[in-house]
């Protein structure tokens, strides 16, 4: 066949915008990398405490032990052998905590790990007051500033309780009877938040969901209300007054401890 000339300004268009292209074109950024180098600009904040094996802890809790088994100077590597209850410093309380039958650690998905954050503060009411209780009115200015609580939210009760740590009295807050006076949660508040807003989470900084004087008198209703629920909850968070009131991100990782009843928590904060 003659060789035509159409075919060959064709060719020589395709030639010329082959030569048109740059050596090493920069490659593109695959999947979530470009959102992870984006996050990494942001202010990250450490919201759990350090464990320790005599951090403050509920009163029927004895001190954790730690155990070196292995040395690096006599074995090459370190190894130590850790004994704490589940419930042990900044820590997860999974529904079967407290309800026989609902889940254990291992069967909380990771979409639930990660989650929009919502600060609750109180901590000028709690300052004055040690027995405050979160009201839904607090709730409801909180939303007039920023819109619904968002459905999946994490939502965490900033009261500056943990800036007690780590003093055992002083998170109790005992009076002379025994009577502990911390800051808590109240039915209506956590009732609007899981059955109206439709929560993931909620956590606080001190010791209980409940407040002191109702856990003296060995009164948990409203973790035992949370937990009922069939989701989880965080206790003893830190840094909260590190975080707005909105806007933010709360990751929450735990180990997969199969049919596990609780256990040490990390969870960090990424800002807006």
């Amino acid at each position: 066949m003659p060789y035509q000339p159409t075919r060959r300004l064709a060719l020589a268009a395709v030639a010329a915008a082959a030569f048109a292209l740059p050596l090493t074109a920069p490659a593109a950024q695959p999947g979530l990398w470009d959102t992870y180098a984006t996050l990494k600009q942001h202010t990250w904040v450490d919201l759990s405490h350090g464990y320790d094996d005599a951090i403050p802890h509920w009163k029927g809790f004895e001190n954790a032990g730690r155990k070196t088994l292995y040395t690096v100077g006599k074995d090459g590597f370190q190894v130590d052998l850790y004994t704490h209850v589940g419930q042990w410093g900044t820590h997860v309380d999974p529904p079967v905590h407290f309800h026989e039958g609902l889940r254990p650690i291992d069967k909380i998905d990771v979409k639930e790990q990660l989650l929009p954050l919502v600060v609750l503060d109180i901590h000028e009411h709690a300052g004055r007051n040690p027995d405050y209780t979160v009201t839904l009115d607090d709730v409801k200015a909180w939303e007039r500033r920023h819109g619904p609580v968002p459905a999946g939210a994490f939502v965490a009760l900033r009261s500056d309780w943990s800036k007690r740590w780590p003093d055992q009295a002083k998170i109790q807050n005992a009076d002379a009877q025994g009577v502990a006076h911390y800051p808590g949660w109240s039915k209506e508040v956590l009732t609007y938040l899981y059955e109206t807003r439709h929560i993931t989470a909620s956590g606080h900084e001190t010791t209980d969901t409940d407040p002191g004087i109702a856990t003296s008198k060995d009164d948990y209703s409203l973790e035992s209300y949370v937990l009922g629920t069939d989701h989880y909850q965080i206790e003893l968070l830190a840094n909260l007054d590190q975080v707005p009131e909105a806007g933010a991100l709360v990751v929450v990782s735990f180990p997969k401890v199969v049919n596990g009843t609780g256990f040490p928590a990390r969870v960090f904060a990424i800002l807006p």
